[in-house]
């Protein structure tokens, strides 16, 4: 595209030690989600001024909407992250009314080749976020950076295959697919799909679906349930109640990166540890 080629000119004329910059100021990125956020400023380090729109892990991502700030942000940024398959279509709205051929923009759904229909949570993927590093580390010239991102996820990818090794072919299943890119990474066998997407969908899953969920919970046909603790409803606070008087442990995964989290490599293997230590103690 003929303005990631201006902007990548623009990159390269700076000092090799000095700190990308647009009109005499810090060069600006702005990604919808946190997660994407941290991603990009360990990438960048200290070239760049790196914010993000969606922060808070206990705010239901699907009733965000914009505001002034929020425009003024995007429109006023070099390079725009967000993740596309309509988990965040209040970005695109924003682009669309924002003409800026200078600006980089990046839907990382393209980058692991995610299509209209799957399953939006790909930051899950465990292919997504070193794509995205990759894709920065390229534009923003940072390969130590990279280098040091790709060091942080080798615990994660080993635990992946630690847990796959003694956990493949497990029976599981979730209120909402968040969790499902990494479930199916681990080898798991998830469980109730059609109720997950339409709580995500924010439709009432059926009677025949719900009985479904009900009985693998009762009859423990399911080593885990995992539980999207970000977005609730009566239904699935009842789901994880029936799973905790049932014996089948409840792993609650979040949508934006909590606070506590050092980076994007350290909440992907408390996860991970969590579910973990739940298939321990099930039986």
């Amino acid at each position: 595209m003929l303005h990631v080629a201006i902007f990548l000119a623009a990159l390269t004329g700076c000092g090799k030690n000095e700190p990308a910059t647009r009109s005499g100021g810090m060069l600006r990125i702005v990604a919808a989600e946190n997660f994407y956020g941290g991603v990009a400023r360990e990438i960048a380090g200290d070239s760049a001024d790196v914010s993000s729109i969606l922060v808070n892990p206990n705010q239901n991502p699907h009733e965000f909407t914009t505001d002034a700030a929020t425009a003024k942000a995007v429109a006023d940024a070099d390079i725009v992250i967000y993740n596309g398959m309509g988990y965040d279509d209040w970005m695109g709205k924003l682009l669309a009314t924002q003409d800026n051929p200078e600006r980089i923009v990046i839907r990382v759904a393209d980058l692991i080749g995610a299509k209209a229909g799957d399953n939006p949570h790909i930051w899950y993927d465990p292919r997504a976020m070193p794509a995205l590093a990759a894709q920065l580390a390229d534009i923003l010239k940072q390969p130590e950076n990279l280098a040091h991102f790709q060091n942080e996820m080798v615990p994660v990818t080993s635990k992946i295959a630690k847990i796959e090794a003694s956990h493949a072919g497990a029976s599981v299943t979730a209120t909402e697919p968040v969790f499902d890119y990494m479930a199916r990474a681990l080898g798991f066998k998830m469980e109730n799909e059609g109720f997950q997407h339409a709580i995500m969908n924010g439709t009432e899953p059926s009677a025949e679906q719900t009985a479904d969920f009900e009985k693998s919970l009762r009859e423990k046909s399911v080593k885990l349930l995992f539980y999207n603790s970000q977005v609730t409803s009566p239904m699935t606070d009842r789901m994880v109640a029936l799973a905790k008087s049932s014996g089948v442990p409840v792993v609650g995964v979040t949508e934006m990166q909590p606070p506590d989290a050092k980076n994007y490599a350290d909440w992907m293997l408390t996860e991970l540890n969590k579910a973990e230590t739940a298939l321990s103690i099930s039986h």
